[in-house]
């Protein structure tokens, strides 16, 4: 894997970027998927308000999103408007810290930076939260939101003309730089680097045929520019944030010639925040020797060390809202409501995990819980139990798929299920009260893993006082499309009830998903071949035996339809990636000529209308306007423009896609070139998605072994902890 913090994929078949410098800075989170952009191939879909589903009474899934994220990046350009001076903080640090700080505070306050970041110092503090912004009251159906103009977008066009760009970047570029978008490109070109799938080499280029001789390596806007684009690209790996000597070394790597020039330049601006993170090192703190005899009785602590790290103001802003958010979850009571008697009443008498999470979240603000599939009944079992007792109670899921399974665990009880995007948005859900909180008084989040730091502030900000909140959700799976580790850094802090679920998984395939969690691939007992391990030579090999299994054993033996298997497989590229494997499965579950962009009526495809989300569809046939697919969500109608970025045949998709997804027979596959990419958590992610058969077809040798037991889930960089710590009750010493 790249040791490049950022490293751009070259093409569509490279390793995706890597949010990790070499030896400084953890590793991103996740296996061996080629990008963690679920839309496509290192190219993520160009930013647009519009996304083809034709006219509709609501948004779809996708502009919901969109409009979640919009109403966040405004609640944020209102606190950036609104933050006050910095508290005076740092008066006992000592040596270079202190520097560093006096530096800050006098950019800050409006002057030039006057000190560098040392390459061991550490920096200044963070800048206090704000106070969390009420949301505005929402309406009862919110418009789709809308895109650039067509004349920003052809202002932007030729600018990219000139610069010799492709046209088709126009509409992400307008959309990314907003007003004014085709000056500010040409005023500075390497503010094309804020589209989504623009690699540093390509600005540069674009820079030159703007610029001629003056775009030089050394230019300022460069530099600031590329610190931005490896902060986002950390983002899509899951950091929050980067240690300052990554990403100094990442931008040596990009050639910036003076990467301390660079961050101060960038911190001058406001490009980036600096945070001076104490150290948890489990020592006693070091007190400095007294002055001497007259010196006051209470001794002043010495250095205490610390982390520098770097960030972007909007994953900063977000964190710092959700652990305010999260904090007064715990320390504030929940609403006046049934009593402790009655939520015992509804939990049971017994002591299974269920009726313990109903008792949990009956006295509680926050709960965490956390289970496989099999567990997923409990959550739903506290949402009943809620409903009966007369509180407003829904489910909120990761996408399509998963609310509808949750929809049918709650058959028949008040209340409902919604996804996160259409809960934020208004499209799905109860809607919001007078104030603008949403409209309940109890919300359980599944798939709690695939919340990133932005949609988690976003919930917990549109929570009513006195709310209570449960995350639910399966630890070993792969995290968030985006940036943050919302629920690990949770289970990990334990600020509140964690109620871990008792109710195994069933079957062979549950056995063995339980044994890799543990970090050990056991041998099962499968009498009904309930797991089959399938060794094959080579990629050419693998892919003749999958096709093999989707279309002819697994049918024959447990009698699952092609369409109902799930194919999961490490990456989009190689001999045996996505799309090799759907080639081949097309040829022979659909063949066709691709009549309509590839694409023939009846082909399975993945719908991806948002970065970090997959819907599993089938295309129903072509209109003029776009191509028509069932999804779980319903009927979609993807605009002639957008099929290329959003759609790809679906009969073969990786973990990171298939995350939230269930089959009833899924076929993993792991060829030989694979291995070295191979992690845990991805390898469970993919193994837990069958219901009733697993077949794994095997090139990897013992290598599949190893990655279980040695290879966990990389670490992300993050703050939530540190910033929930100081907020929370110290629990009381004996």
């Amino acid at each position: 894997m790249s040791t490049d913090p950022a490293a751009a994929p070259a093409d569509e078949d490279a390793p995706a970027p890597q949010a990790a410098a070499p030896e400084d800075a953890p590793p991103p989170e996740h296996g061996p998927e080629e990008t963690r952009d679920e839309a496509g191939d290192g190219e993520a879909p160009a930013p647009s308000g519009q996304e083809g589903e034709g006219a509709a009474p609501a948004p779809s899934e996708a502009e919901a999103e969109l409009a979640a994220q919009r109403e966040l990046r405004r609640r944020i350009e209102e606190r950036k408007a609104g933050r006050e001076a910095p508290v005076e903080a740092g008066g006992k640090l000592q040596g270079v810290a202190a520097d560093l700080l006096a530096a800050v505070k006098a950019v800050e306050g409006g002057a030039a930076p006057t000190a560098f970041l040392p390459e061991t110092a550490p920096a200044a503090p963070r800048r206090p939260a704000p106070e969390p912004a009420r949301p505005a009251p929402a309406p009862a159906a919110p418009a789709a939101p809308t895109g650039p103009s067509d004349r920003a977008v052809d202002e932007v066009a030729a600018v990219l003309a000139d610069g010799s760009a492709p046209a088709a970047l126009a509409p992400a570029v307008a959309e990314a730089l907003g007003d004014g978008a085709a000056e500010v490109l040409r005023e500075d070109p390497w503010q094309l680097l804020h589209a989504r799938g623009v690699r540093p080499e390509q600005a540069d280029g674009f820079a030159r045929a703007l610029l001629g001789a003056e775009a030089r390596p050394d230019d300022a806007r460069r530099g600031r520019a590329v610190t931005g684009w490896l902060l986002e690209q950390a983002a899509l790996a899951g950091h929050t944030a980067l240690e300052a000597d990554a990403l100094r070394a990442a931008l040596g790597q990009r050639a910036v010639p003076d990467p301390e020039a660079t961050l101060r330049e960038a911190v001058a601006e406001g490009d980036v925040l600096v945070f001076q993170d104490p150290l948890d090192t489990g020592a006693p703190t070091a007190q400095a020797p007294a002055a001497g005899p007259g010196a006051d009785e209470a001794e002043e602590p010495a250095e205490t060390p610390v982390r520098v790290l770097i960030g972007l103001e909007r994953y900063a802003l977000a964190e710092e809202s959700l652990a305010d958010g999260l904090a007064g979850l715990v320390n504030t009571p929940p609403a006046a409501g049934p009593g402790p008697e009655e939520w015992q009443g509804a939990g049971g008498e017994g002591r299974g995990s269920a009726a313990e999470l109903i008792r949990a979240a009956g006295g509680h603000g926050l709960v965490l819980h956390s289970g496989g599939e099999a567990a997923r009944a409990e959550p739903a079992a506290l949402l009943t139990a809620a409903a009966s007792l007369g509180l407003r109670a829904w489910g909120a899921a990761h996408g399509p798929d998963s609310r509808a399974r949750l929809a049918a665990a709650l058959a028949g009880t008040e209340g409902g299920a919604a996804t996160v995007a259409g809960l934020l948005s208004g499209a799905e859900g109860p809607g919001r009260d007078a104030e603008g909180s949403l409209a309940l008084d109890l919300l359980v989040v599944l798939d709690a893993p695939q919340l990133d730091v932005e949609n988690a502030a976003m919930l917990v900000e549109a929570l009513p006082d006195g709310a209570r909140l449960v995350l639910s959700g399966d630890p070993g799976l792969l995290g968030s499309a985006g940036p943050g580790r919302v629920f690990g850094d949770l289970l990990a802090a334990r600020p509140c009830p964690v109620v871990v679920s008792r109710t195994p998984d069933p079957g062979p395939v549950g056995e063995l998903v339980s044994g890799v969690g543990a970090g050990e691939l056991t041998a099962v007992d499968a009498p009904g071949h309930e797991v089959a391990i399938v060794p094959v030579r080579d990629p050419a090999e693998a892919v003749h035996r999958t096709v093999q299994l989707v279309t002819e054993s697994v049918p024959r033996a447990f009698q699952v339809p092609p369409e109902q298997t799930l194919v999961v497989t490490p990456g989009h590229g190689g001999a045996a990636g996505t799309r090799v494997l759907n080639a081949a499965l097309k040829e022979k579950c659909n063949p066709g000529p691709g009549r309509f962009a590839g694409f023939d009526p009846g082909d399975r495809v993945a719908y991806s209308p948002a970065p970090g989300r997959t819907e599993l569809g089938q295309v129903l046939g072509a209109e003029q306007e776009g191509l028509r697919l069932r999804c779980a969500g319903g009927e979609v109608l993807v605009a002639r423009d957008r099929v290329a970025a959003t759609l790809r045949h679906g009969w073969a998709v990786t973990a990171h896609q298939a995350v939230t997804l269930r089959a009833p027979a899924a076929v993993v596959v792991v060829p030989g070139d694979a291995g070295p990419a191979l992690t845990r958590d991805w390898l469970y992610t993919a193994f837990a998605r069958a219901d009733r058969h697993l077949s794994v077809v095997q090139g990897v040798g013992p290598t599949l072994a190893t990655a279980i037991a040695e290879h966990p889930a990389k670490p992300r960089t993050t703050r939530l902890p540190l910033l929930l710590k100081p907020q929370l009750p110290t629990p009381a010493t004996t």
